[in-house]
């Protein structure tokens, strides 16, 4: 019944998003008049994006759609998180079925023009890496000649890995998956030899093992994979919204804000960018159609970028991540956003 009621209610939705493109109502538009976000989410990755017992979403990922929720409503709860595999994601997207995609998805050339997406920013820096049982005795990637290799499919990593391979003189039998949970189910029943996919899903993946000890990422990392958020080709307001409110999580990290000082910084903070940033000076809001406080709404959601990066991925989580690339820009990383002016 349950089950009904959603695929259901997906369907007007679907369909109403999709008028809605046809007639020019701008997508924030549909949303507020929708009354909550439609995001496009993983199927279940422990850290970005993955239901607790309770049934609630939670992870690095699912914080930029809460506040994104908490940017347009001022309320961080209205959000529907809509599960997405490697080989419907852009098709969800594309059709209006989700209103942005934030799926560890990595930025290329061929999904910016080909696909027809347009990416907003990066919010993880990421690479590809292997996941090899600690009993396989390997210790790195290159002695995985002749290896069977789980790999999902519709993803970046397909050709990486065959580059990979090639460049080495290697070959591989590929294992295909089609989500994570699919990948670590026959990772675990020893259908492959390595899972390799960015390295951060791998962490999370093994952080869910009964026995994480006795499973080892292999050192090298032999791709680049800029991960963000995705809006449909051409929708420049809304992408707007997705990328300003992202930034303004960077931001605050840099500036000092944070979820416990953000009221008293609002109304004490010297700093013309803090002001503008949190609302209480210029017409920031105004400018992409949001309430002068949508990027505080945002903030406080779920915290600044490192409250959330420590919270669902950093070092004392059992993700174990550190920040590395993801550092800010002062502290040697590449977080950096354009000014708030």
């Amino acid at each position: 019944m349950k089950q009904s009621v959603f695929l259901g209610t997906l369907a007007a939705t679907t369909l109403f998003a999709g008028v809605a493109l046809a007639q020019g109502t701008s997508t924030l538009e549909t949303v507020k008049a929708r009354g909550e976000l439609n995001c496009g989410v993983n199927t279940g990755l422990v850290g970005f994006a993955a239901p607790d017992a309770s049934g609630n979403w939670q992870g690095f990922d699912v914080a930029l759609c809460k506040a994104v929720a908490g940017a347009i409503f001022g309320d961080a709860s209205k959000v529907v998180y809509i599960p997405t595999t490697s080989s419907d994601r852009f098709e969800q997207l594309t059709s209006g079925k989700i209103d942005f995609l934030i799926r560890n998805t990595t930025w290329t050339f061929s999904r910016d023009t080909d696909l027809k997406m347009d990416f907003v920013g990066v919010n993880y820096y990421d690479g590809q890496g292997f996941m090899v049982r600690k009993d396989l005795g390997v210790s790195s990637a290159k002695e995985l000649n002749g290896a069977t290799i789980c790999i999902q499919t519709g993803t970046t990593t397909e050709l990486n890995l065959a580059d990979y391979f090639k460049a080495n003189n290697m070959t591989y039998t590929a294992v295909p998956i089609e989500t994570n949970a699919e990948g670590e189910q026959q990772y675990l029943a020893g259908a492959c030899d390595a899972y390799t996919t960015d390295a951060s899903g791998l962490a999370a993946t093994r952080a869910a093992f009964a026995d994480p000890e006795n499973h080892i990422i292999l050192p090298e990392i032999i791709s680049k994979e800029p991960l963000g958020p995705a809006v449909r080709h051409g929708d420049s307001a809304w992408g707007d919204v997705i990328r300003w409110t992202m930034n303004a999580l960077i931001a605050a990290e840099e500036f000092g804000i944070t979820s416990a000082n953000i009221d008293e910084l609002a109304t004490s903070s010297q700093n013309p960018e803090v002001q503008r940033l949190l609302g209480t000076s210029g017409e920031l809001g105004k400018m992409i159609g949001l309430e002068a406080d949508w990027a505080k709404n945002a903030i406080k959601a779920s915290g600044n970028y490192g409250e959330i990066f420590a919270a669902t991925i950093g070092e004392s989580t059992p993700i174990g991540l550190a920040r590395g690339l993801n550092a800010q820009w002062t502290q040697g990383g590449l977080l950096y956003t354009p000014p708030f002016r």
